[in-house]
């Protein structure tokens, strides 16, 4: 269950994951279950889908949104709030931080990094195994890697959301268990999640696949998309 993973939730994960929708659905799901959240948007890399896009209705649900120090809906400006530390001193606060998914999105975690306490800290991969960067075993680890040299964490789980987006149906996610299955025997790390959006999948979730079931909605898609 989301309750019971680490205090501090850092997700990432290369363009096309699928790395934000996910990150806004759990830090929802999180504030269901009657908890203190805050989610930061720490991803400046990728322009079109930001958390800090849905900012009022995150802040609607009761949950405290770090984005940008220059507040406006039509900005896009890669400058990270000062406030950021705030939810990782207050152990009151369950932390969620949406980090762009390459060199560039992980170097901004060099702000927070010195205050996290790794016993507190899960570092979640998200996975689109039909992205080319991460549609074998091979390139899952190798992006992996980069992503653990850069930012100086180890990642403790993937997060399986193996995707074609509107045509995703139950293949999509044995494709991605397939492979992911192999990652996790070749270096130890776990399948955390399997995520679907559930308005999507006509077909039964398929039973047996690591990790567990994370059914999500569209927040970041406008339905044009």
């Amino acid at each position: 269950m989301i309750t019971d993973d680490k205090r501090i939730r850092i997700i990432t994960g290369h363009y096309g994951s699928g790395k934000t929708e996910f990150a806004v659905n759990y830090t929802i799901k999180l504030s269901q279950n009657n908890r203190k959240v805050a989610i930061a948007d720490l991803d400046i890399v990728n322009v079109y889908f930001r958390s800090r896009e849905k900012k009022k209705e995150l802040e609607a649900a009761g949950i405290t949104v770090i984005s940008s120090s220059i507040e406006g809906d039509g900005l896009d400006v890669p400058a990270v709030s000062a406030a950021m530390t705030m939810p990782a001193r207050e152990r009151s606060f369950d932390y969620i931080v949406d980090l762009g998914g390459n060199d560039v999105g992980t170097m901004v975690l060099g702000r927070l990094k010195p205050i996290l306490n790794p016993a507190e800290v899960d570092f979640f991969m998200v996975v689109n195994t039909y992205r080319p960067s991460t549609s074998t075993p091979e390139g899952v680890i190798e992006q992996m890697e980069m992503l653990e040299y850069s930012s100086g964490l180890k990642v403790t789980g993937f997060i399986n959301n193996t995707n074609l987006i509107r045509e995703t149906n139950a293949q999509c996610l044995l494709d991605g268990d397939e492979v992911l299955r192999e990652v996790t025997k070749r270096t130890g790390v776990p399948v955390r999640y399997v995520s679907y959006v559930e308005e999507l999948m006509t077909e039964e979730v398929p039973l047996g696949l690591a990790g567990e079931l994370f059914p999500m909605k569209f927040y970041m898609r406008k339905t044009w998309m």
